[in-house]
């Protein structure tokens, strides 16, 4: 479900209308969380530490609506629930787009998942479909190989694109703690620096969740 945003009462028409002009209108950082309690809660459960950081970066997702935002036939929506259009690997180092439904809780979403990593496993290709376009998701990746500390995003500028774009590289241990390095990547017409903010405060939150 999702609601259309009224422009001509909304707070951000002139940030909207400003960003919506440009040519990139996407902005980015990079900062870092600490996995160390997903980390050992994952590998407690048997499960894969990806698997726990797509849930928590969902479940903070879901709670904040600037992130919920996308474009559409350059009208406004807010849907009611994301999920993830993940990019998954394969045993010959290509990758595929998959569509990972969200669920609230951990064991609700696992199986969705395990079903398209294996899908993924089982094809070739890009695996292009009407799931790999759709715009209640956020586009997310993994770079288990690189703890970066700036990242970019290949760019199809003339396609009108709204969907954040979160990234995760490796990870880092300092002392007790496990530094993720996280990219997060929001159109500047529906979100701002404050709201990056606010997610990776959710997310921070959600890792530490018992």
């Amino acid at each position: 479900m999702k609601q259309l945003i009224d422009l001509s009462t909304w707070n951000r028409r002139e940030h909207f209308a400003f960003f919506s002009a440009f040519d990139e209108p996407f902005h980015g950082v990079v900062a870092e969380v600490d996995g160390a309690r997903a980390y050992a809660q994952a590998k407690a459960a048997g499960e894969s530490f990806f698997q726990r950081y797509l849930h928590a970066a969902l479940r903070a997702i879901n709670q904040l609506e600037a992130l919920r935002y996308r474009i559409e036939n350059g009208q406004v929506v807010c849907y009611d629930q994301i999920h993830a259009s993940a990019t998954l690997l394969r045993p010959d180092h290509t990758f595929a787009f998959s569509f990972v439904p969200f669920a609230e809780q951990a064991a609700d979403f696992a199986p969705g998942l395990q079903r398209e990593m294996a899908a993924v496993e089982q094809s070739s290709g890009l695996r292009l479909s009407p799931d790999s376009a759709r715009l209640d998701v956020i586009h997310f990746s993994a770079l288990p190989w690189v703890q970066f500390t700036s990242l970019s995003h290949a760019r199809h500028f003339a396609h009108p694109d709204s969907v954040p774009k979160i990234s995760i590289g490796r990870y880092c241990r300092q002392g007790e703690a496990l530094l993720l390095p996280v990219s997060v990547h929001v159109h500047h017409g529906l979100a701002d620096g404050y709201h990056v903010g606010l997610f990776l405060e959710a997310f921070q939150q959600e890792l530490d969740r018992e």
